[in-house]
């Protein structure tokens, strides 16, 4: 039934060693989605205005990028608790990847955010029913 390749791989890569492509490593991998997830998270929260929150948020991506991220400008928030909610998913991912990771840093950062997050949509569907 099984018939074995006699033939070489017709695909070839453009290098001839496996040592001319840039590779990372799975730390690094998690390393950069682990930045990107708290940009992201970073991003809401200084959409949010939580100034405070948005600066510990600021240290951990320089921390894993060795850069300052960029800083979104205050905007009026349209929907405040679909902003919460945003936030609070981008906390949920970032905490995965930093256990991924065993980041403990940044999973109690992420943790604390989520509570904070879940809290102010809690205080608003509460604030709406009255």
């Amino acid at each position: 039934m099984y018939e074995p390749i006699r033939t070489k791989s017709v695909v070839h890569r453009m290098g001839a060693a496996p040592s001319d492509y840039p590779h990372s490593s799975r730390g690094e991998a998690l390393d950069i989605q682990l930045a990107g997830h708290l940009a992201a998270l970073l991003a809401v929260t200084d959409e949010l205005g939580l100034d405070g929150a948005a600066a510990e948020i600021a240290v951990q991506v320089t921390r894993l990028r060795g850069s300052q991220p960029a800083r979104a400008r205050r905007r009026p928030a349209a929907d405040a608790a679909a902003l919460h909610r945003r936030a609070h998913d981008l906390a949920a991912r970032a905490l995965l990847v930093a256990a991924s990771r065993a980041d403990t840093t940044v999973a109690i950062l992420a943790a604390e955010r989520m509570d904070a997050h879940a809290a102010a949509l809690k205080s608003a569907d509460l604030a709406g029913a009255l």
